[in-house]
């Protein structure tokens, strides 16, 4: 199986300084690339100085995480993508346990691995943790991770299971189904972009696995920091394009409604801490939503829906009502 590790770079000189010399040395076996989205800094001169090894694939125009990598691939032969964050350190042997479980789950098209924080290395790393999935509604929460409260790493998600999503921070794709399903939604430009290609995935009738023997630690907010409104503008927005396209009709638009509603609910909250760019950023997500309806249900899949997609109703009403706060407390296998 040909591994290519792919790396996706704007303006990130820092970053690649810092994290390329752990995926060198611990990749061993895969080839490596840097796509880099039009950087204006350092980085393109600082590969070919340090890394000259390394292919670089060079975009033309920053087009976010989805058009970058979507533009990037079409230039890099392999079996498997590791879609990598250049905020990762990888550890020793990191790709054995993934390579693994491909070859004994015929069925994974996609697998991501533990995600460690690298700032607090025996906890869990709010992008991905120990795989993702969504509730009834569409909001995204992870095994190790429910909204902002994150779980120690005990060894209680050391296994291999199957998820609804994996975290673009560290995640292996089959290229023939990346290429299958056409990449990631250009209109996302960044943000839950992995969530929606796990969802067209798994609509295929692809299966989704996290692999627990295998970790990666990762910085995080190198982008985009949670307190970006950039960032809430993109969440929410792009959260209501993944109901509109994935979902059948009648499940699709009565869930939009009460995101509706309760996105507005988050807009108050935002009003009373003062967070008014958070508030208007939501504004702006729905304004966006409305005026790119007709587009998103345009790209409705025409594949089975899948029917049962979320293992609890509402993670809103788990998380801040009943105060559960853990998953393995949330979900019982």
């Amino acid at each position: 199986m040909k591994i290519a590790v792919v790396i996706l770079n704007w303006n990130g000189e820092a970053l690649l300084e810092r994290f390329l010399p752990s995926v060198m040395e611990h990749s061993k076996g895969a080839d490596i690339y840097v796509v880099d989205n039009a950087s204006t800094d350092g980085s393109l001169d600082f590969l070919k100085q340090h890394y000259p090894s390394i292919g670089v694939v060079q975009n033309d125009v920053n087009g976010g995480f989805a058009k970058g990598y979507n533009d990037g691939l079409k230039h890099i032969e392999a079996d498997l993508f590791c879609l990598l964050n250049s905020d990762v350190e990888v550890t020793e042997n990191w790709l054995g346990p993934i390579i693994k479980a491909f070859d004994e789950i015929p069925e994974a098209a996609i697998i991501q691995p533990k995600i460690l924080d690298l700032k607090q290395k025996d906890h869990f790393e709010y992008a991905g943790a120990a795989g993702g999935f969504i509730d009834m509604l569409g909001y995204p929460f992870c095994r190790g991770r429910i909204f902002q409260s994150i779980e120690k790493d005990e060894g209680q998600y050391d296994d291999i299971k199957e998820v609804f999503w994996a975290t673009g921070a560290c995640m292996f794709i089959k290229s023939e189904v990346f290429r299958s399903l056409n990449g990631f939604d250009e209109d996302y430009f960044a943000h839950q972009e992995e969530i929606d290609l796990c969802w067209r995935a798994k609509n295929a009738g692809h299966k989704v696995f996290y692999v627990g023997q295998s970790s990666v630690y990762h910085l995080g907010g190198s982008t985009l920091s949670n307190m970006n409104p950039k960032k809430t503008f993109l969440n929410f927005r792009n959260s209501l394009f993944s109901i509109t396209k994935n979902l059948p009709r009648k499940k699709a638009w009565p869930i939009v409604l009460i995101r509706l509603l309760l996105d507005g609910i988050a807009a108050l909250r935002f009003v009373f801490q003062l967070k008014f760019d958070h508030c208007f950023a939501i504004l702006k997500a729905h304004l966006s939503f409305y005026a790119n309806f007709s587009k998103m249900y345009k790209k409705r899949e025409k594949a089975n829906f899948l029917l049962k997609y979320y293992p609890v109703t509402s993670i809103v009403w788990s998380y801040f009502v009943h105060h559960i706060k853990n998953f393995n407390i949330l979900v019982k296998d």
